[in-house]
């Protein structure tokens, strides 16, 4: 990971999407600082599109797609996407491969399972508002696990037939054939009508559940807080902002924006 001072003019000047994770990326201690809702706001401005890719419910995707500076925002780890359309309606574009509605059963057992197996974790506070996945909190609040925890409650998902990925505070698990770097690709093209935007994103994020983005996307960054999964990821982030959390971002943001103009 080389410092985000490095990117260079054409990488900069290339960018037309910015994509970002939420938790621990824009936010610091689960808080949004004024520096990086500003920093949205300057890409707003500045005519890039903005897209959170999280893995947060679907309930918070209905209020970030109405109310922040944002083109859209993919939820649930990429089962669905939120946008507001040229009449400014909420529409949902989810994916082909979400599993059908006795998934429920099916998260419920994997709940219960992950409960019994770590002791201290938690379902999610947000879980009331999911509608495709499970979310196990390990480090959203007391008690905070380590993150060997939560890869013993991603391997129980796994084990019961989930797809399960760990974020910085969350395990996230599901059923269907899609993540976070799927759902953004099939959104691009079939709801943006994008085909070649492989080198037009620049993409943020902070943990595992970022690496499918990391290994795809040729402009990343993350932010310092990625450093302690640094050693769990075979695909790092190609820059790194110099702070944490949302501080980092809109550092990273402010270094981006001086290179373009540069």
């Amino acid at each position: 990971m080389k410092p985000i001072a490095e990117m260079t003019k054409d990488e900069a000047r290339g960018i037309r999407y910015l994509l970002t994770d939420i938790d621990d990326t824009l936010t610091t201690k689960g808080k949004l600082p004024a520096e990086a809702y500003s920093a949205l706001w300057r890409l707003h401005d500045a005519g890039f599109s903005v897209i959170p890719v999280t893995g947060r419910s679907c309930g918070w995707c209905d209020l970030i797609a109405r109310e922040w500076p944002v083109k859209a925002v993919v939820g649930e780890n990429g089962a669905v996407v939120y946008y507001l359309d040229e009449s400014d309606h909420l529409q949902v574009f989810t994916h082909p491969s979400v599993a059908s509605p006795d998934v429920h059963d099916k998260l419920a057992a994997v709940k219960e399972a992950c409960l019994r197996g770590v002791p201290g974790c938690r379902t999610a506070k947000d879980q009331f508002s999911r509608v495709y996945d499970l979310a196990i909190d390990f480090a959203e609040e007391p008690p905070i696990l380590s993150l060997d925890d939560a890869e013993r409650i991603r391997a129980i998902c796994e084990s019961m037939g989930a797809r399960a990925k760990v974020s910085s505070i969350h395990v996230n698990a599901w059923f269907g054939d899609y993540d976070k770097l799927s759902m953004t690709e099939l959104f691009l093209r079939e709801v943006l009508g994008e085909t070649d935007f492989l080198h037009s994103v620049l993409f943020f994020g902070d943990s595992p559940n970022d690496e499918p983005m990391f290994a795809h996307f040729p402009v990343t960054c993350g932010v310092a807080n990625i450093r302690p999964f640094a050693d769990r990821m075979a695909h790092l982030p190609a820059y790194v902002a110099p702070l944490e959390g949302g501080q980092g971002f809109a550092a990273a943001i402010d270094a981006f924006l001086r290179i373009r103009e540069g």
